[in-house]
């Protein structure tokens, strides 16, 4: 669809409010990815979801066997990181992932609100699903890495409901989301890697409350039978780290991200398929 031209409809950018142009094709890139996304069809969706629970769970896997061993949670944050890495090499898809790109296209208008919730709730649920299989198999596997499971899963459970635990989660849908973006600004797989690494160290290194990461290592605890928590506790601890991860991801990183590029924004918006 062609833009008007003149009157209200004439979307014209302010003198010195273009951005750089490396920021305006990363957001096309964005914006064409996110349609990618929301248009998917069904059964691929679930697929990249439940593979996102496996590699996460992957990362917990090495986190719980590390932590066990060496009783140094910095060690095995670091070597957490493989789950990450193998979430960008095997394109597969977590649910805190999709603060940024599909939620461009829709403020683009190239995809629908409607389409976001289906892809936020399909790729959460098959997250949890696939990382609840990996906790179980891992805590039957690894008998040694019981003790150290039931621990760290209880921190999650009872981290309750506070500002502390808020934040903690704001600040987890940040890191994510800047991961994202930070992967977003090149097209080159060895430094998309660099990200990967870097901020699911920081995500796990400073004890971040993220939805899915910590669903997964409390359903470790849970499967063992000897946590001091229960479902309930871990369904409370999902709705709440869940909404924060949310504010981070949305308000501290995409929210200022669309402030860079506002007269592509309305371009897109002005030029939308969707309505």
């Amino acid at each position: 669809m062609s833009r008007p031209s003149g009157g209200s409809g004439d979307v014209t950018a302010p003198k010195g409010s273009r951005s750089d142009p490396e920021v305006e094709e990363a957001y096309e890139r964005l914006v064409a990815e996110g349609h990618e996304r929301l248009d998917r069809p069904l059964l691929p969706l679930l697929s990249t979801g439940l593979l996102g629970g496996v590699d996460v769970g992957v990362g917990v896997l090495i986190y719980l066997v590390v932590e066990a061993r060496t009783d140094n949670a910095l060690l095995a944050s670091l070597a957490f990181t493989i789950g990450f890495v193998a979430l960008l090499l095997a394109k597969s898809e977590l649910f805190t992932e999709n603060f940024l790109v599909p939620v461009i296209s829709v403020i683009a208008k190239v995809g629908t609100l409607g389409q976001l919730v289906r892809l936020w709730v399909v790729t959460l649920a098959a997250n949890l699903v696939a990382g609840f299989a990996m906790a179980a198999m891992i805590v039957v596997a690894l008998p040694e890495v019981r003790a150290t499971a039931v621990q760290v899963g209880s921190h999650y459970a009872h981290l309750g409901v506070s500002w502390r635990s808020f934040f903690l989660a704001v600040l987890a849908g940040a890191v994510i989301t800047l991961l994202t973006r930070m992967q977003h600004a090149t097209e080159s797989l060895a430094v998309r890697l660099v990200p990967a690494v870097l901020m699911s160290f920081v995500l796990v290194g400073a004890q971040l409350f993220h939805s899915v990461l910590d669903s997964i290592l409390m359903f470790a605890g849970l499967v063992t039978g000897d946590a001091d928590y229960g479902y309930l506790d871990w369904v409370r601890a999902l709705g709440w780290s869940a909404m924060g991860n949310l504010v981070g991801g949305l308000v501290l990183v995409t929210g200022i991200r669309l402030l860079r590029v506002p007269h592509r924004v309305a371009e897109s918006r002005d030029e939308g398929q969707t309505g």
